[in-house]
């Protein structure tokens, strides 16, 4: 499993993996999932936007599919980023896409179009998240980057160089938008302090192996790491400080690498290398 979005309705998700299958899921139902879509290769990300109903999946060639479940004959297949689609981010009336040709792309959903590209580095783009406090999106690179950019204009106002050795392969802002959090394929978590001009307000070595994902809880009290290591780990977000780990032998855990978090109304969901989708009920 490498992909997990928000879903219609309250304790709804989506998830797609290696099969190439978009599968919706619901809290009231956790054994048994509806297909709502399938590609022709491994999903690597997975949106939805609302307002349109479209479901976006990017896949391992490059490609993106801009799907809609109940009219299945106006999906769109757009073959772009040619080597991967590692970041989707709806944005209002846009999309946001990354991908492994060192590309960020803004798309318009209605009709579906490409506006505009911004080739950021010579390596992939992993991860993008944005910051409404500052209109402001955080791209992640395998450069060991990451590039700050003006979400209306996309220049880019600044580079925190060598943030992880060598990718960065999460990232995400607090809700509250004081702080940035980054992980790398050095098992590194840093906090980056907005408020002091992005000054490393801690570095963290959060687990042994990659830091795949990083998710927020709902009320913006807790955050969660997912690893190469086979653990999801929950944070204290007031104070970074590690609460709980949760790995195999504990809580029944996965038993392979954690590539993607998702935290809604529902839990906290966790997809693994093992194939298996975990959702865990998590208290402040």
């Amino acid at each position: 499993m490498y992909a997990l979005a928000p879903w219609r309705k309250p304790g709804q998700f989506l998830s797609g993996g290696g099969e190439g299958w978009i599968v919706e899921w619901s809290r009231d139902a956790p054994e048994t999932g509806r297909l709502v879509a399938a590609v022709e290769t491994q999903v690597f990300a997975l949106a939805f936007d609302a307002p349109s109903d479209l479901v976006i999946a990017g896949n391992m060639n490059g490609g993106l599919h801009f799907i809609r479940p109940d009219q299945p004959e106006a999906t769109r297949n757009i073959q772009h980023h040619p080597k991967g689609v590692y970041g989707l981010l709806p944005l209002g009336e846009h999309l946001f896409s990354v991908g492994g040709d060192g590309t960020l792309t803004r798309w318009l959903l209605d009709p579906v179009r490409s506006i505009e590209s911004v080739h950021l580095s010579a390596y992939a783009l992993r991860c993008i998240s944005y910051c409404p406090q500052r209109n402001e999106l955080a791209v992640g690179a395998s450069d060991g980057h990451i590039y700050l950019l003006d979400a209306q204009t996309l220049s880019v106002k600044r580079i925190l160089k060598e943030a992880h050795a060598p990718t960065v392969f999460s990232i995400r802002y607090a809700p509250d938008g004081r702080f940035l959090f980054s992980g790398g394929r050095d098992a590194i978590l840093r906090v980056w302090d907005i408020e002091s001009d992005f000054e490393v307000n801690k570095a963290i070595p959060a687990h042994w192996f990659t830091v795949n994902s990083i998710a927020y809880s709902p009320d913006g009290t807790l955050f969660a790491t997912a690893s190469r290591d086979k653990t999801v780990k929950i944070w204290d977000a007031q104070n970074i400080e590690l609460l709980k780990v949760i790995d195999v032998m504990r809580h029944g855990g996965h038993i392979n690498s954690v590539n993607v978090l998702l935290w809604t109304d529902a839990g906290l969901v966790s997809g693994s290398d093992d194939r298996t989708l975990n959702l865990w009920s998590v208290a402040p």
